[in-house]
Order: C-alpha cells, then sequence, then structure tokens
C-alpha cells in the first residue's frame, strides 16, 4: 500500500499534533492544506487498511485512580480461542497475547481497585475452569512512548 505525501503529513499530526478542540478535524485540515472532509476521508480509509489501528486519547491510570496488572495463564491448546474470547470479554483487558511458554496467554488487566482485577481475575478462573493463572501486579511503572515519523523531510 502506497501512502503519497498528504497521508503521511496527516498520521505526523494525528500521531504527535492532535488538537484538543471542538473541532481538531478542521484545524488538521488548515494544518495539512486540505478540507475537513478529506481528512476524516483519509483517516477512514487509513483505519480500513489498517494503518492506524486506533485514533483516540491516552490517559494516565494512575492519576485516574486505576491499578494495573500483568497476568499469564496456562491454557491448553485445544482450548485457546475459547479462553481467549472468556479474557477479552472483560473490558479491562488492554492487552492479550500468546506466548511460546508454560504459561502461553499472557494480559493486562486495568481496574479500579485490587479487589477489581481480582474480581476479574475469579471470573476468568470459574469461567474456563482454570486456576492457575499468576497475577504479577506493577511494581514501577515504564511507558515508553512511539511516534512513527512517516514524513520525508523534503516533504
Amino acid at each position: 500500500m502506497k501512502l503519497d505525501h498528504v497521508d503521511r503529513h496527516l498520521l505526523d499530526v494525528v500521531q504527535t499534533d492532535f488538537p484538543i478542540c471542538t473541532e481538531p478535524y478542521k484545524v488538521i485540515s488548515e494544518i495539512i492544506g486540505i478540507s475537513e472532509q478529506e481528512v476524516l476521508n483519509r483517516l477512514e480509509r487509513l483505519m480500513q487498511q489498517d494503518v492506524i489501528r486506533r485514533l483516540g486519547g491516552v490517559f494516565d491510570s494512575r492519576k485516574l485512580g486505576y491499578k494495573g496488572t500483568l497476568c499469564a495463564i496456562k491454557v491448553p491448546p485445544e482450548r485457546m480461542d475459547e479462553v481467549a474470547q472468556v479474557v477479552n470479554s472483560y473490558i479491562g483487558i488492554t492487552h492479550n497475547y500468546l506466548r511460546d511458554h508454560e504459561y502461553n496467554m499472557w494480559f493486562t488487566i486495568l481496574a479500579q481497585s485490587p479487589a477489581k482485577v481480582e474480581q476479574i481475575l475469579n471470573e476468568i478462573k470459574e469461567q474456563t475452569g482454570i486456576d492457575d493463572i499468576i497475577n504479577l501486579p506493577s511494581q514501577r511503572f515504564f511507558k515508553v512512548l512511539v511516534n512513527f515519523k512517516v514524513r520525508k523531510t523534503e516533504e
């Protein structure tokens, strides 16, 4: 898939300079030099093509009082899809990955309290019948900010 210079400029702006205002797409259109409707059309196309997986705010969950934890569970290979459906049904599950390890499914939970995390884990155990889940609560916070510069310097 080819990105033209306008797509590249748009991707740079939405990653690093997304305007916080009542008409952000209008502001973006003025920055890039295309119509607001063209901004919306291009973003929709880029999302349909999976160039953009998500467009939205990122909040500091700790400042909002949430607790995060990393969990690992031993899932029989033949039950992988079934267990993933149960795990992913919880709104607080932010990531879910398969690993080549004895504990082969790893996921993160973000919840309002440690008690809510435990409630979710207990429900997952109950629904799946799998009791062997490791809960690894966050001790220190590391956040890596990643922005992909997609516009060439001459554009």
